[in-house]
């Protein structure tokens, strides 16, 4: 058997699924790298089954944890070829192990995932052998588990046919790349293969490296992993003929343990660490992927293209009254623009907006951090101006935290598929797409799940769900904490102790994948270049969506718009269209008088039943305290009306202080002029970059790293 330069006392976790290997795997990407560190193992791959899912998390958490990143895939082979969907075995594809050794790998394993989804999908994403030799380059490939074509044939006493899998793969891959996995969970098939594998290695001169199918963390786990197996296939724990592993040692094994369990074949434990030292593919996360835009006029490049437009639009925007406050800010938005390179996002948002009224779809005002952006105002991307109201363009854009700008776009939702139409027709339909997105399973739903699956009465069950407060963002840690009931019952009955224990081990694992509503990117390339692609789960499956998600697509520097298709628009439209019908009288939705009284009277009353956040309860209660007498009023109505201002107490003092029943209080001197308005509260994040400013004297840029920072961002 080859023999390779390695640390025969280290170990590399080289087959490890997460919990993007969805209902199969149960580690988290954090807990995984902590305990990797904790082990004192300086390196950990990802190999989830058919996906790229959890790759750019595990990339920037890894490296921050000083941990290795081996970043890898568990693909599913065809047995024929990958277009082949008639027989049965084209339903049963095996199991194979790609590492991306270096950047080409990585590229190649994009390109093959890709194609496995968009091409080979039949009940899973499937590659032939004919693809991967195509996208072999900068790859190391390990047989795999039980599932693999060359365990299959091990376990059929195909020995020949063994043999010749694994001189197909040897002449794909090459002698250095290709590796023979042994694997020991205590599953007596294994130990079958194992014997058949040691015979293969031996007559054909490959290396064998220890692997540990790893889908959870740690020991502890494996009931929780069980219970998650359930939910995949809709079983009972106590159905005797569901798919279950093989014992609970499918977790993350220490060092000494993998020594101990493959004794006899230390260079199979030591050929990890080789392994592991051979690969390394550097993501950069934080570049700018930004397509160019065009047409640009000749003699302009973005910059100045963009400043002409801005130039234009002020006049429009103000005629003759553009005053020194006006310029400086424009300035100053445009200096921040150039210097961080966004001049092309701002032409392209620009572009679609201009596009979309001119396709007659009704577009929103704006919302978010944009703003705040009076380039944004004079191009019309928004409709709000941001001097009257005090908005900070540092919270939308500044260079003390440069990352691409994020601007929400609603639109008519019965024209939001125009509009990415138009996307696709202007960039090319290979440099488009939709992001998804994960759906993961709440505290209260986690609770339901594992009571179904443990057989626990319905009503037990959901009198314990119950009892976990209905708060946004609850976890049943926090739950035990605040509810006295849902303590008792976990203290003193065992059922509910067992539901509970294994739904916090299952509480936040990610359960689905679906498109998100509203995220969509565009590539300055073809996308299938940069991210994996997969088909969307929603319309008819045809179009393609990320496999990153919103923050991954963000952070290897994707251009990422949200258009959001909102109803409140297309009633908006529709009453507009049937007053010009029946009234003869033509609204300008855009230019509506702000001080119509009777407007307030019924914001007034809380006749709200179907207005664009200010329809829940507790925004009709709001609505009744602070009973709005201008659009300052609505602002802080709808900013109450959120999880912080809420659990946090805000709304109340605010409502206090409003009736005159508390006084209005102001720890400094300084927060007067900043905070008067909301008579001594903090509502607004801007509020939050102002106090930082005057208070501390940081700029307004280092005033926005510190409001991110309490949420990441």
């Amino acid at each position: 058997m080859a023999e390779m330069e390695s640390d025969p006392s280290a170990f590399v976790h080289l087959h490890t699924h997460t919990e993007y290997s969805l209902l199969d795997g149960a580690a988290r990407i954090g807990e995984l790298v902590d305990q990797v560190r904790a082990m004192g193992q300086t390196a950990v791959s990802i190999t989830d089954h058919g996906v790229l899912y959890g790759v750019i998390d595990f990339y920037a958490r890894a490296k921050a944890a000083h941990i290795t990143p081996i970043i890898g895939c568990e693909m599913y082979m065809a047995q024929r070829s990958r277009h082949d969907r008639e027989v049965r075995a084209d339903r049963d594809p095996y199991h194979l192990v790609l590492l991306a050794r270096n950047e080409t790998g990585y590229r190649n394993l994009i390109k093959l995932v890709t194609t496995a989804h968009l091409e080979g999908h039949y009940y899973r994403p499937r590659i032939d052998k004919q693809l991967l030799a195509e996208h072999a380059e900068g790859l190391i490939c390990l047989s795999a588990c039980l599932g693999g074509e060359l365990q299959q044939a091990i376990l059929r006493g195909d020995a020949n046919g063994a043999e010749a899998v694994a001189r197909q793969h040897l002449e794909i891959f090459g002698r250095d790349n290709y590796f023979l996995e042994l694997q020991d969970h205590g599953v007596a098939e294994e130990e079958t293969a194992r014997a058949g594998i040691v015979d293969i290695a031996r007559r054909l001169d490959l290396p064998l490296v220890a692997t540990n199918d790893s889908h959870y963390v740690r020991p502890e786990d494996a009931e929780a992993h069980d219970i998650l197996l359930c939910l995949q296939t809709g079983a009972r724990i106590a159905d005797e003929k569901r798919f279950k592993f093989s014992g609970p040692n499918f977790y993350l094994a220490p060092t000494h343990e993998m020594r101990t369990r493959f004794s006899g074949y230390a260079e199979a434990v030591a050929n990890t660490a080789a392994i592991a030292a051979r690969c390394s593919v550097d993501i950069e996360l934080g570049r700018n992927l930004l397509p160019r835009y065009e047409p640009i006029p000749e003699g302009h490049d973005a910059d100045t293209y963009l400043r002409e437009l801005c130039e234009v639009g002020v006049r429009q925007r103000y005629g003759d009254a553009a005053n020194a406050q006006v310029r400086e800010r424009l300035d100053m938005e445009l200096d921040v623009i150039s210097q961080t390179g966004f001049a092309a996002y701002f032409l392209i948002v620009w572009d679609l907006i201009r596009a979309a009224r001119g396709h007659g779809v009704r577009v929103g005002p704006g919302r978010g951090s944009a703003a705040g952006s009076l380039v944004s105002y004079v191009l019309r991307i928004t409709d709000i101006e941001p001097l009257r109201y005090g908005l900070i363009f540092e919270r939308f854009l500044n260079l003390e935290r440069v990352q691409m700008p994020d601007i929400d776009i609603d639109f008519d939702d019965r024209r939001r598929e125009r509009v990415l139409q138009y996307l696709q027709e202007k960039y090319g339909h290979d440099r488009v797409a939709q992001i998804i997105t994960f759906g993961t399973m709440a505290a209260r739903a986690a609770i339901r799940d594992v009571g179904r699956v443990l057989n626990v009465p319905l009503p037990d069950v959901d009198r314990l769900a119950k009892l976990v407060p209905a708060t946004i963002g609850i976890t049943l840690e926090r739950a035990l904490a605040e509810s006295r009931e849902l303590r008792e019952v976990y203290e003193h009955e065992d059922w509910a102790r067992k539901v509970v224990d294994n739904a916090q081990r299952l509480e936040g694992i990610c359960r689905n994948a679906s498109t998100h509503a509203a995220g969509v990117v565009i590539g300055a390339e073809p996308l299938a270049n940069i991210v994996p692609l997969q088909r969307s789960t929603s319309g008819d499956g045809s179009a393609a969506i990320t496999q990153f998600d919103m923050v991954g697509v963000s952070q290897i520097g994707l251009l990422k718009i949200d258009l959001l298709g909102l109803a409140n628009l297309t009633v908006i439209e529709e009453s507009c269209e049937h007053i010009k019908q029946h009234r003869g009288i033509e609204v300008d939705i855009d230019h509506i008088a702000l001080d119509d009284a009777r407007a307030y009277e019924l914001l007034g009353r809380a006749d709200t039943h179907g207005v664009f956040q200010l329809e829940a309860i507790f925004a009709k209660r709001i609505l009744l305290d602070i009973q709005p007498q201008s659009i300052e009023d609505l602002g802080v109505a709808v900013a109450l009306n959120r999880p912080g201002p809420i659990e946090g107490g805000v709304v109340d003092i605010y409502m206090r202080r409003k009736r005159g029943e508390e006084p209005v209080t102001y720890v400094l001197p300084e927060l007067e002029p900043i905070l008067a308005s909301t008579y001594g509260t903090i509502i607004y994040q801007d509020q939050v970059m102002k106090i930082a400013s005057a208070v501390a004297g940081f700029t307004l840029g280092e005033a926005d790293v510190l409001r991110a920072a309490p949420r990441g961002g």
